[in-house]
């Protein structure tokens, strides 16, 4: 099976994700971003713990939106909301990858 590259933007932050070891963690959706993140010592808020209700886990794709999971109504609901969203804003604990990305994590 192969792995796949998430890059964590600011700090280009690679880490290869092999979608035989989903879940990594017990935080959002199995290989969603926020699993692979927090399971490679990538800080991403998540104040909800990954249930994709509040949005702390707000992301921005900048590659590879194609190859995350499709967003559902709620998420897309949840994340319309975000200040400083954008068209390619996701949810990192509902997003799970399927090749590789490149995100950025708003803030600081």
């Amino acid at each position: 099976m192969p792995t796949y590259s998430v890059i964590f933007n600011p700090g280009g932050v690679t880490v290869r994700a092999d979608p035989g070891s989903y879940p990594y963690g017990e935080y959002g959706k199995p290989g969603s971003l926020l699993d692979i993140a927090l399971a490679h010592g990538v800080d991403i808020g998540h104040a909800c713990g990954g249930t994709g209700v509040c949005g702390t886990c707000h992301v921005i794709v900048q590659e590879g939106m194609e190859n995350l999971s499709e967003a559902d109504d709620d998420e897309c609901d949840r994340v319309e909301a975000i200040p400083g969203s954008t068209l390619n804003s996701r949810l990192a604990c509902q997003a799970v990858v399927k090749g590789d990305v490149t995100v950025t994590i708003p803030g600081d």
